[in-house]
């Protein structure tokens, strides 16, 4: 009887979710209308990250802010965007008296089908992260609807972004005739990336990549995903940022044996391949250098991440040295001994009028997002379709 009540009780929900999904919509898009015309108000206090002035504005403007008892997602995601610590702190923790209980959920998606922590991620923002996680963030949660890409967790917007880094773009990508399966033509593929992977501009992108990871349900099965796909730079990130996680499960154990599962599978498969046209060779090729980067990293990893924490202000040239040695010291060699620093082109950053040139090396980061997007365009809205 209490089952059948249940069921009673869920079917009503969903009928009359059906039945008011378009009210509702339409009340989203007001409020949201409302938010934007007066932003431009709001933006000086987001820039300042005033949570003082924030309060004093939402007191005037409460009816453009706030409905049905939680502050609109709008709100929260434009803190993000500004990095706006301070006043994201106040509205996830919705305890100031002018708020009187409304707060920011941070599990509310946005009218454009993400998340809070999807922002965060897209940029880099590891205090913001941290913040939202303490607040009841799930980086578990996937993009949805008909204005993104669906299905994509917070930590494959760190992942990807981090991929679109003109060091690794710069250095790995261009000029190759497999852009699938790169390594194919690079016997020492492998190699770069992790050196790339190891210079101190790229902390920032590990650390959030790693932040996100620590807290992602099914990570090995997540490493497993972009191997199968052919996506060894996406596996190079993850798995260097998030070794620390995956050492714990035994993941590289599962990833290893999967390799070889693979491996044999399509070797017996070979006439299908060749039947389908697909590039047998390539794939092959493919998992074996998947299997190159697990064994490098699970043997060399540690030493490589105490590396990348405590190298940070050190030219290229000694990171590569320092890498070198490293990789070495546990039985791995690049072909022809070692890669060359002349090898791998270092970014060149341009300076922007009325901008300063970074002082210490191994600090660049807010210093390349001005200049042009040092990561190029970010990846999450590049999957924005379209925006109010």
């Amino acid at each position: 009887m209490a089952a059948r009540l249940c069921l009673f009780c869920f079917s009503l929900y969903i009928s009359l979710l059906i039945v008011f999904h378009p009210f509702i919509e339409s009340m989203i898009q007001i409020a949201n209308s409302k938010f934007y015309k007066i932003y431009p108000h709001l933006l000086p206090i987001l820039e300042k990250d005033s949570a003082q002035c924030f309060l004093h504005f939402y007191a005037d403007y409460r009816d453009y802010l706030a409905r049905s008892y939680i502050i609109i997602p709008e709100v929260l995601n434009q803190m993000i965007v500004e990095d706006a610590l301070n006043c994201a702190k106040v509205v996830l923790e919705g305890k100031a008296p002018v708020l009187e209980g409304f707060r920011a959920n941070p599990n509310c998606m946005n009218q454009y089908g993400y998340f809070p922590l999807h922002e965060a991620a897209e940029r880099f923002s590891v205090d913001m992260i941290k913040l939202l996680l303490h607040h009841g963030a799930s980086p578990n949660l996937r993009t949805a609807g008909a204005l993104v890409i669906e299905d994509l967790l917070p930590l494959h917007v760190a992942v990807e972004n981090t991929c679109l880094h003109k060091y690794l773009e710069g250095n790995l990508l261009p000029n190759q005739e497999h852009p699938v399966h790169p390594s194919k033509k690079d016997p020492n593929f492998v190699y770069k990336l992790i050196y790339l992977l190891c210079l101190p501009e790229m902390k920032i992108f590990l650390d959030t990549t790693r932040l996100l990871a620590e807290h992602t349900n099914n990570l090995v099965e997540e490493i497993w995903n972009y191997i199968k796909d052919g996506k060894l730079l996406q596996t190079a990130v993850l798995l260097l940022a998030a070794q620390a996680d995956i050492r714990v499960i035994d993941g590289f154990s599962t990833i290893i044996t999967r390799i070889a599962e693979e491996t044999t599978a399509i070797t017996f498969e070979r006439s299908e391949y060749e039947k389908g046209n697909l590039d047998f060779e390539a794939k092959c090729e493919h998992l074996s250098s998947a299997l190159s980067l697990v064994q490098i990293i699970a043997k060399a990893g540690k030493a490589l991440d105490s590396c990348i924490q405590t190298h940070q202000e050190v030219c290229h040239e000694d990171v590569v040295k320092r890498i070198s040695q490293i990789i070495n010291g546990y039985g791995f060699f690049p072909t022809g001994g070692v890669i060359h620093i002349g090898n791998i082109c270092p970014y060149e950053w341009s300076l922007m009028p009325g901008r300063e040139p970074p002082e210490e090396h191994g600090k660049m980061v807010e210093a390349e997002a001005a200049a042009e997007g040092a990561y190029k365009v970010k990846i999450f809205h590049v999957l924005l379709y379209m925006f109010n």
